[in-house]
């Protein structure tokens, strides 16, 4: 049965994956992510540096280098390409910083960009999606549409100086500065009225946010690009999600450190992107470390636009609501992820390895892949699938998701609430196809729990020393 059950993970796995290589249909399902790997390049930038400073841009924190930036990035994409360097520095961006394609973005070492609080600065609107939702909102703080070959490098800095005085009381959290009579995203004309319009499947031209919306921009957001490469900066205090490629194919995300303890601060959230390399990174945050989404609810399932063949490689999770997470937003589905080699440790980071879901999102989760992951401590559980994650639309029709064949190899913990945490919707709708092999939870507080699921496998399961079986 179990031998059946990886032969129909591996089957759906590579008909996903058509240059995944032959012995992936053999016996090992991580054989696939070879064939995933070699489609995924960095885009080549010409050898041509357009020096900021050169353009006007004055390294003394207060002069506005944003007319500089963009003459810098006009001008390199007008002449086939290249590096657009910002030299070591403080410098000031009082507004959006759009990218073009075949320019790379080069904040070199001793280099910070600040960017500005001011919400107007932000304005006009852009084509973007918001919590898994498309709409007309802010601009991110580095931006890009329908662009091919774009990067965001160096080993500088970019400070979006979100606090409890800018862009975080907009969450409503009484945490981040919010209080009765402070607009917050939780208004009825803003996210409420954003949801709505999900819901009755409007035009995006009814979609229109911005000033008086009160939803707060991420800070880098490539949306419908290709070949994208954002590698080795510092990013700080983001307005809400930090890294977040949607509708994308082919992009690395490699050595970038992210440090934000904001509401909603994921660290990196591929959404519906296509081909994505996680390798190599550092997440303290307010929120999950990773998050793979496809879309919420109605539009999830209009664009029909899955995150699939997604690798997560030799990355460190410090705080966050999650590690590795999937969802909640993914309506379109999730298929073909792999993540191996990452540790993960604080007392404030809430789980290791993380699938959220609920009634209303409906899509497929399938051929989920973890090993080699060490978790030192976590607050809730090591393995956490929950299916009755927060709902905030109407549930009068229900999209109920499916979630199967999750594998879970070398994995160990030294302290948890839960080894597994696992609660399927219900007995008709389970999580299905949960394997586990080669797995040591130490310092377990409550044991497992695992509601409706079927078709479990554990092999050299031990939770506090003592051997699990299914």
């Amino acid at each position: 049965m179990r031998t059946t059950l990886w032969a129909i993970a591996l089957l759906t796995l590579t008909m996903g994956c058509k240059q995944a290589p032959k012995e992936a249909a053999e016996a090992d399902p991580w054989a696939a992510m070879t064939g995933i790997l070699a489609n995924i390049q960095p885009p080549v930038f010409p050898d041509k540096d357009f020096v900021i400073t050169d353009f006007g841009a004055v390294a003394d924190g207060a002069t506005d280098c944003l007319p500089a930036i963009r003459q810098a990035i006009e001008k390199c994409n007008a002449e086939g390409g290249g590096r657009v360097v910002i030299p070591a520095g403080e410098y000031l961006a009082n507004g959006p910083i759009h990218l073009k394609s075949n320019v790379n973005l080069h904040v070199s070492e001793g280099a910070t960009v600040r960017f500005s609080v001011n919400p107007k600065d932000y304005l006009p609107v852009v084509h973007t999606r918001w919590e898994g939702v498309e709409c007309m909102n802010y601009s991110a703080l580095i931006y890009a549409y329908e662009q091919e070959n774009i990067g965001i490098t160096g080993k500088g800095t970019l400070d979006g100086q979100a606090d409890n005085t800018n862009w975080w009381p907009w969450s409503g959290g009484r945490g981040y500065g919010w209080s009765e009579g402070v607009p917050s995203q939780k208004d009825s004309l803003c996210r409420p009225r954003l949801y709505a319009l999900n819901q009755a499947e409007a035009p995006l031209e009814e979609r229109v946010f911005g000033e008086g919306g009160y939803l707060r921009p991420n800070f880098i957001q490539p949306y419908r690009c290709k070949n994208v490469l954002i590698q080795g900066v510092t990013v700080k205090n983001s307005p809400m999600w930090v890294t977040h490629p949607a509708l994308c194919e082919n992009v690395t995300v490699d050595g970038i450190t992210v440090i934000s303890h904001g509401p909603n601060s994921d660290g990196c959230d591929p959404e519906s992107c296509k081909n994505v390399l996680i390798k190599n990174c550092f997440f303290d945050t307010g929120d999950d470390c990773i998050a793979l989404k496809s879309g919420r609810n109605q539009d999830g399932r209009r664009f029909n636009a899955p995150i699939e063949n997604v690798i997560v490689r030799d990355c460190e999770m410090k705080d966050g609501h999650g590690g590795v997470v999937i969802g909640s937003e993914v309506s379109g589905g999730a298929r073909n992820i792999f993540a191996e080699n990452c540790n993960m440790d604080s007392p404030n980071l809430e789980r290791a390895i993380r699938v959220k879901t609920n009634k209303t999102r409906g899509g497929v989760i399938e051929n989920l892949f973890f090993r080699n992951i060490t978790v030192g401590e976590v607050k809730e559980a090591v393995v956490r699938v929950n299916m009755h994650y927060s709902v905030f639309s109407d549930t009068t029709v229900l999209y109920i998701p499916t979630i199967r064949n999750i594998y879970v190899e070398n994995v160990t913990s030294k302290k948890s609430k839960y080894g597994l945490l696992v609660d399927g919707y219900d007995a008709e709708h389970p999580v299905s196809g949960l394997h586990l092999k080669n797995c040591r939870f130490d310092g377990v507080e409550k044991g497992n729990s695992v509601k409706f699921a079927v078709d479990q496998a554990y092999s050299e399961l031990y939770v506090n020393g003592e051997v699990v079986v299914e």
